[in-house]
């Protein structure tokens, strides 16, 4: 008797067809045409949609993408692309062919370093990419050649340290590098001087026999800390003609 056929535990996803991919299209508040196949299920690029190629937009986020193929490039007018949250492992070098993108969103995939590949620093018009949520040991350098980028998000990686040449580039506004393991910098030295915002004087027949018996103690501390003689009075505390109103009320 034969065996039967081993059950592959890769997901099979949904299939889109062509008719599914034309009433996902929605017209953005902008005019731009988006293709909206996002939380589908989607395992599998669907080829159906190279027909579609001609869109401003294309967001596949919230799917179980593994593998974004080569044809990517063919999306040559789009200037946003979301791929958050699927199970991307890299990125195609096709994705340099997408001249007019200005925004890239992979965040919450499984890109490595070596998952990013060079021809993403071809990207010239690129002003926002998110490549928080993966696990990027080291900033790759291609990411130095985007000169247009204004956000890039790196929060939760694997990153120890960054990289100088990323705070040149000229139109940074947005930097987010929150939860990454960075090894810690030398401890800035403690200032001794304890600032405060406001300073009220007072005349010391304005204050209660107690408050003035604490600061007399805390001035007495002060001077014996910092190992100088007693301050004179000066006279201009006594030429002081009223108290201010929030001490009094204190």
């Amino acid at each position: 008797m034969a065996k039967g056929k081993k059950k592959s535990s890769e997901p099979k996803g949904k299939k889109v067809t062509l008719k599914m991919a034309k009433s996902a299209m929605k017209l953005t508040v902008d005019g731009k045409r988006r293709l909206d196949l996002s939380n589908m299920e989607i395992a599998t690029f669907p080829k159906c949609i190279l027909k579609l190629c001609d869109v401003d937009e294309l967001d596949l986020s919230r799917n179980v993408l593994k593998k974004l193929p080569d044809s990517i490039g063919t999306f040559i007018n789009l200037r946003w692309l979301d791929l958050h949250s699927n199970r991307l492992e890299q990125l195609p070098e096709a994705i340099g062919c997408l001249q007019k993108l200005q925004s890239l969103n992979v965040c919450n995939n499984l890109l490595s370093t070596w998952g990013i590949p060079h021809e993403l620093g071809l990207l010239g018009n690129l002003q926002s990419l998110n490549l928080g949520l993966n696990r990027i040991e080291s900033l790759p350098t291609c990411v130095g050649a985007l000169k247009e980028l204004r956000q890039l998000g790196l929060f939760n990686n694997l990153l120890v340290h960054l990289p100088q040449w990323l705070h040149q580039l000229p139109n940074m506004q947005t930097l987010n590098v929150k939860c990454n393991p960075f090894a810690p910098d030398t401890p800035p030295k403690l200032d001794p001087i304890q600032r405060v915002g406001c300073l009220y004087l007072v005349r010391e027949t304005c204050l209660c026999s107690d408050c003035l018996e604490k600061c007399k103690e805390e001035r007495g501390r002060m001077e014996n800390r910092q190992g100088c003689v007693p301050v004179q009075r000066k006279a201009i505390i006594a030429r002081l003609a009223a108290p201010n109103s929030v001490a009094l009320n204190d």
